[in-house]
């Protein structure tokens, strides 16, 4: 995406206090709780970062690239992380298939919110995986999260659409053709266990494969992080607090059992 006023609409409609703002909260509490205490991070094609904005606030101690293909979203990146006074945070342009300006075994940690569908094939899919696997340190933390594809057309319009009229349209029709994009849950998982190192695990959304994370085990947050996730749940508009509380359900019964939400 690199058209200015497409951008714009696009960082726009997806800014944290948003229709994405359970989203962004619940990634940005289970990416937390898998990068704990890793120094330095990438995150695969960051877009504007508001996601990794908030995941940067949450874990000053580590140090984040975001890397991104478009020269335009980088841009907005840029201005987003200034805005937010940030110092723990910068961006190289560049594609996540080939993450040659990393070296092997340089990085403690790699996650990426919502992007792998933009890869067109599963030959793109598994270079970016064995990419990860090859910068990853050994221990190495990761937290992937994407769509799953769903089955029915029906089901993508309907989800597609469901907030059409709180958005601007070009938000709509990007978050229709994503679905179309997606992966199916049972690829993704065959392509982690076979690229990605053996402590990630995968999980989905129960029911219907909405959402698919790959991640690692979980580490111990702080009470003050947990306070603040908290805090920022409660701070949720009731609309937005009761989507944090249906993705904590539907995962957990998708067998994801850490919930950075309850103190340990």
């Amino acid at each position: 995406m690199e058209d200015e006023k497409q951008v714009e609409a696009y960082s726009l409609a997806g800014r944290i206090d948003g229709v994405m703002a359970a989203a962004y909260l619940f990634h940005t509490a289970q990416a937390t709780c898998v990068i704990r205490g890793a120094r330095r991070v990438i995150d695969l094609a960051c877009g504007p970062a508001t996601q990794l904005t908030q995941i940067a606030s949450f874990n000053p101690e580590s140090h984040f690239v975001g890397i991104d293909l478009s020269s335009t979203m980088l841009a907005k990146a840029r201005a987003h992380v200034a805005a937010s006074r940030l110092q723990n945070v910068t961006f190289c342009e560049g594609s996540i298939t080939d993450l040659s300006q990393f070296k092997d075994k340089s990085v403690d940690a790699v996650i990426s919110t919502m992007a792998l569908h933009h890869l067109p094939e599963f030959e793109q899919l598994h270079a970016c995986f064995r990419e990860l696997s090859r910068v990853l340190k050994p221990g190495g933390a990761v937290y992937l999260t994407d769509f799953g594809r769903l089955k029915s057309l029906k089901s993508v319009k309907k989800i597609a659409y469901m907030n059409a009229d709180m958005q601007p349209e070009i938000f709509s029709l990007d978050y229709e053709r994503s679905l179309r994009a997606a992966f199916l849950y049972k690829d993704l998982a065959a392509a982690a266990r076979h690229l990605l190192p053996e402590s990630v695990c995968p999980y989905r959304t129960f029911m219907v494969p909405l959402l698919v994370i790959l991640r690692t085990p979980a580490r111990p947050l702080p009470a003050t992080v947990v306070a603040e996730l908290r805090r920022l749940r409660d701070a949720l508009p009731a609309r937005y607090r009761s989507d944090l509380e249906d993705l904590r359900l539907f995962f957990r019964f998708g067998g994801l059992s850490v919930d950075p939400f309850i103190a340990a």
